[in-house]
C-alpha cells in the first residue's frame, strides 16, 4: 500500500483524539496534531507560541477583516510585514501538512487537512462527533470540571473550530457530512469499533485508488 493521509476532525468530547491516536498506534504511523506547531516553529522560525494562538482558532475581529490581503496558498517571506500574520502561519502550516503527505503515512486531527488535502486521492477524511450529553459526559470525567464547565467548554472549543473551518474552507459548514468520507457517531459506534470501521475504510479506498 502507498502512503496515506486520515484526517480526523472532531466535536470537542467526541473522543476524536484519542480514536485517531489509537488508529495511529495500531497502523503503525505518527499522529500529528500539536506536534505540527512545533513543526511549523521550527520550519519559519516563528515562536511556537504565535501557532498555539491560532491553532483552529481565528484571532477575533481582526482575522475576518484583515486576513483577505494575503492568499491563501501563499506563504510570505520573513521580511514582509504580514509574516506572523495569521493566514500566513495557517499557510506555513498547510504546507507542511502538503509536503508530509507527499512521502509518507500518518494521521492528522483537526487543522482543516481534510481540506487542505482535498484533492489528494491517498486521504481518508473522517469527522467523529457524540450527542452533547456524551460529550458532556467525556469532558467532565477527562478534565475532572463540573457539568456546566464542561458544556461551556464543548459549546466554546465547537464553535471557534467552526468558525475557523468556515473562514480557511471558504465558507464550508464544519459539520457537513458530505466534507468527509465518513461521519461517526462515535457514542453509537464504540470508539475501538471507531478505529476498525476507519481501518477497514482504509484498506478498502487504498485498495480503490491502488487499481
Amino acid at each position: 500500500m502507498k502512503n496515506y493521509v486520515i484526517a480526523i476532525a472532531r466535536s470537542f468530547g467526541s473522543g476524536g483524539k484519542a480514536i485517531g491516536t489509537q488508529l495511529a498506534g495500531e497502523l503503525g504511523i505518527p499522529c500529528y496534531e500539536k506536534q505540527l506547531i512545533d513543526m511549523a516553529s521550527e520550519y519559519s522560525g516563528i515562536n511556537k507560541q504565535l501557532f498555539a494562538e491560532v491553532d483552529e482558532k481565528l484571532r477575533g475581529s481582526y482575522a475576518m477583516k484583515h486576513l483577505m490581503k494575503i492568499p491563501y496558498t501563499y506563504v510570505v517571506e520573513p521580511n514582509d510585514k504580514e509574516f506572523t500574520s495569521d493566514i500566513n502561519l495557517f499557510n506555513i502550516q498547510s504546507e507542511i501538512i502538503r509536503e508530509l503527505a507527499k512521502t509518507e503515512s500518518f494521521v492528522v486531527i483537526g487543522k482543516c487537512a481534510d481540506y487542505i488535502l482535498r484533492d489528494q486521492e491517498n486521504v481518508i477524511s473522517v469527522f467523529v462527533d457524540a450527542p452533547e450529553k456524551d460529550c458532556i459526559a467525556t469532558v467532565m470525567d477527562r478534565l475532572q470540571v463540573s457539568e456546566n464547565r464542561a458544556k461551556e467548554l464543548i459549546h466554546k472549543t465547537d464553535k471557534y473550530r467552526a468558525d475557523y473551518y468556515k473562514y480557511y474552507t471558504r465558507g464550508k459548514n464544519w459539520k457537513d457530512a458530505l466534507n468527509y468520507d465518513l461521519m461517526i457517531n462515535s457514542s453509537k459506534t464504540g470508539w475501538d469499533n471507531c478505529v476498525k470501521l476507519i481501518k477497514e475504510y482504509l484498506n478498502m479506498k487504498m485498495g480503490e485508488t491502488g487499481r
